[in-house]
């Protein structure tokens, strides 16, 4: 079983197509969108974790490259500036993962880069910008 975060560029022609749903009917594989941004006519853009069996998994990155899809992988990191970071904990409860988590014996936020999905949330709801997103 592989699991892997990708980024998907979809040239204008294939926006509303059904390209998604047929990485899991087609190749049994599991999907969860982070990130998506489509502008009809012009292009798409989706970050994603794509997981399923290894041999599944590679069959359809070349369904998606055969049909004109750009697929990278996520190179994004979240990373928290300590040096801006007053642990107020605004991003605590905007976090879809709890990968960051409120001490509440020591009241500083911790925050665990390995559940993060690069979703951006906590960057938006930092009130310090001390959650800055790396490429």
């Amino acid at each position: 079983m592989v699991s892997r975060r990708i980024v998907l560029q979809f040239p204008h022609r294939l926006v509303d197509q059904p390209i998604v749903s047929n990485l899991v009917r087609k190749f049994d594989l599991e999907f969860n969108i982070l990130k998506a941004s489509v502008t009809p006519r012009e292009e798409g853009l989706l970050v994603m974790e794509l997981k399923g069996e290894k041999k599944a998994y590679e069959e359809g990155v070349a369904y998606l490259k055969d049909l004109g899809v750009t697929v990278q992988p996520l190179s994004q990191k979240i990373i928290r500036n300590m040096a801006r970071c007053t642990h107020c904990g605004a991003c605590v409860v905007i976090c879809p993962t709890e990968a960051l988590v409120l001490d509440i014996v020591s009241r500083e936020v911790h925050f665990f880069e390995t559940q993060c999905i690069g979703c951006e949330l906590c960057i938006k709801a930092c009130p310090t910008r001390a959650m800055e997103a790396h490429f």
